[in-house]
């Protein structure tokens, strides 16, 4: 028979028992499970440089090294304590690695990839090649303290100035994109009326309009390969235009929303597109299939452009990182995460193996192909929609606010500074410019903006350099490491 307790008993009974059985290790922390942190870890580590930790490393490094290095005191596979070889693709941060005190990022201070085991090659990295040899050598430790001079701005090139010598309208919206076909004969408009408009170039009478797109329009490009015209836009279309017979002949579809931007490759039949969906994708032009959707940004994917060298693709995003990329195997080589505001606009130098971003806190340029910084060019104070270069090294950025900023690329000299009117009718806060591009004789520039207008602008033949000379004094500049 069971015996009956008060309940206050029988609470009190189960309290002491609880009591007694966990009393013990009351106050003992728990023993580190081994597996269960490492699992930990490798999640934090994943969430934390998922983004740029699953590039390949390249086939060339492996067999250059003999398979991976086992000497890595952290067990990564893709970064050795490199030695010697160039390692393919690394993170750029705000500063190369590991940042030498006040040294600027130049030639003879090419930075090492990752920290070496020997202290004296690190110091080596930090300092210019004549005196990292004497480090080396065992000679004088002080010559690291050794007070750098500092860098002083080269004299700019002159340039002469643009001048606004046509204004072309005809667009019913902002006009969005611009092209120059590879023959010089016409360009071709995009708008956010919903046309693509192909004009002549040396009369600036309108030739033809294409309609076909339901949204704006966002990016035009004229092959060099073929006589096709690539556009896309808001729409989420991407349309290959015939232009012997001025019809859309295929579609390539995939993207999730908006298509910003695209470029074709210059060598091979790709067309790459980016857009609102924070992919980029790469087309085959003759068989519409989509060869890799190019994922990593974070946020809509403004700008991206192609070239026939290593890295094939860069986009610029409104995460604020560049990515530069692997065509071959779909995946990020660097990121580049400088910038501060929304990278709108990239641009690659014609001749020079280097590249320059334009986001509302500076215009940066850069080197191919890791991505080093070169300089900051700095007093743009606006939102950067577009940059264009020529041959001669002007640089033109046009902004949002209609001010439009040529620079001397080598210097960093901003020479010339044009806020064009706005035309009849239009409201000054309709003064923006969408896009610029110069023309193949580069002599000629056209910008396309929200006043629905097409401008073109031609170097100023009568000026000189007693005209109009280079206001610029030698003065000592701090380069700003990012």
């Amino acid at each position: 028979e069971v015996q009956k307790h008060s309940v206050h008993t029988l609470v009190f009974r189960s309290l002491k028992r609880t009591h007694d059985m966990f009393v013990a290790d009351n106050a003992k922390p728990i023993p580190l499970d081994e597996e269960s942190h490492k699992v930990k870890m490798a999640v934090k580590l994943r969430t934390e440089y998922g983004l740029v930790l699953h590039m390949p490393t390249l086939k060339e490094n492996l067999r250059e090294k003999g398979g991976p290095n086992t000497g890595d005191p952290y067990g990564h596979k893709q970064y050795s304590g490199n030695q010697g070889q160039e390692l393919e693709y690394l993170i750029t941060g705000t500063h190369p690695y590991p940042p030498g005190p006040g040294v600027a990022l130049t030639a003879d201070t090419k930075v090492q990839r990752m920290p070496s085991e020997s202290a004296a090659q690190s110091l080596a990295v930090a300092l210019p090649a004549s005196q990292s040899a004497m480090v080396e050598a065992g000679g004088n430790k002080n010559s690291a303290l050794m007070a750098k001079k500092a860098p002083t701005m080269p004299k700019p090139q002159w340039h002469p100035p643009w001048k606004l010598y046509r204004v072309i309208s005809g667009h019913l919206g902002w006009v969005r994109c611009i092209a120059v076909e590879p023959g010089n004969q016409w360009f071709v408009t995009g708008s956010a009326d919903r046309t693509i408009k192909i004009w002549d170039l040396a009369s600036g009478k309108l030739k033809l309009s294409l309609t076909g797109h339901i949204s704006t329009v966002r990016g035009v490009i004229v092959s060099a390969r073929s006589p096709y015209l690539f556009s896309c836009g808001e729409d989420k279309q991407v349309k290959c235009w015939d232009l012997e017979y001025n019809k859309v002949i295929r579609h390539y579809h995939g993207h999730l929303s908006a298509v910003y931007g695209l470029d074709l490759h210059p060598t091979i039949d790709v067309l790459v597109t980016c857009s609102r969906d924070s992919t980029a994708r790469i087309w085959d032009v003759r068989t519409k299939a989509s060869v890799h959707t190019l994922s990593g940004h974070t946020n809509a994917v403004a700008t991206v452009k192609c070239q026939a060298a290593e890295p094939q693709i860069i986009t610029g995003s409104h995460d604020t990182t560049i990515r530069l990329w692997d065509l071959v195997a779909g995946k990020t080589r660097v990121t580049l995460t400088n910038h501060k505001k929304s990278v709108r606009a990239v641009v690659l130098h014609p001749r020079h193996y280097t590249f320059a971003s334009g986001s509302p806190d500076n215009i940066k340029q850069w080197k191919f192909p890791d991505g080093n910084f070169i300089q900051n060019l700095s007093g743009h104070n606006a939102i950067i929609n577009t940059l264009a270069v020529n041959s001669d090294g002007v640089l033109v950025s046009g902004a949002d606010n209609g001010t439009m900023h040529l620079w001397d690329w080598r210097t960093g000299y901003n020479f010339q500074r044009v806020h064009a009117a706005v035309q009849p009718g239009s409201l000054d806060s309709e003064s923006g410019i969408f896009a610029c591009v110069f023309d193949q004789s580069e002599s000629r520039l056209l910008t396309a903006e929200a006043d629905k207008t097409i401008k073109v602008y031609k170097e100023d033949d009568t000026a000189t350099e007693e005209t109009h000379p280079v206001s610029w004094k030698p003065e000592i500049i701090k380069r700003k490491r990012f």
